[in-house]
This record gives structure tokens, C-alpha cells and sequence, in this order.
């Protein structure tokens, strides 16, 4: 079975490409800062990421929403081993 759009690394992000992430809908029960939050971190790079943060608090939306493991973001990045410039953003951005 082949792959139906190659992988693109390090490629420009375009703002609306960027906010785009706003809109992603999350499962029934889970918070939907927390998964656009999530979504957002899986799928940016960090510099990415940090102008998602931007556009994320702009539209008012909670930095420290919690997830479906009770933790918040930063908690849950933290946990992963090469996260370190993720943490950095999210902290700089006010994440607790």
C-alpha cells in the first residue's frame, strides 16, 4: 500500500495554516483547548507551535485546559524526552 502525500519536513507554515488548528473539533468528552493544544504540538514544529500559541490566546482560548490524563499541557510535554523546546514556549506563553 503506498503512501498517498509523501512527507514534508521543514517546510514554511503559512498563518492560516498555522490557525488552522484552531477549528480541530476533539472527541466527544475531551476538553477542546486541550486538544487543539495537543493536535497543534503533534503536527509543529516548535517554531510552529509558538505562533500557534499566539493566535490560541487570541481567540481567548485556555493555555492550561486539561487533558483526558487530568494534566495540562505543559505537564504532558514535559514528559516527553525532546520536548525541551516546546516547554520553553509554553512557558514563555504563560502555561502553568
Amino acid at each position: 500500500m503506498g503512501v498517498s502525500q509523501p512527507a514534508r519536513f521543514g517546510e514554511d507554515w503559512s498563518d492560516e495554516r498555522v490557525k488552522s488548528h484552531l477549528n480541530h473539533v476533539p472527541p466527544e468528552g475531551h476538553d477542546a483547548d486541550f486538544h487543539v493544544l495537543m493536535t497543534a504540538y503533534k503536527h509543529m514544529r516548535s517554531v510552529d507551535f509558538e505562533r500557534f500559541l499566539v493566535f490560541f490566546q487570541a481567540a481567548g482560548r485556555n493555555l492550561d485546559a486539561v487533558g483526558p490524563e487530568g494534566k495540562t499541557m505543559l505537564a504532558t510535554v514535559k514528559e516527553h524526552p525532546k520536548s525541551t523546546d516546546f516547554v520553553k514556549v509554553l512557558e514563555i506563553a504563560g502555561a502553568h
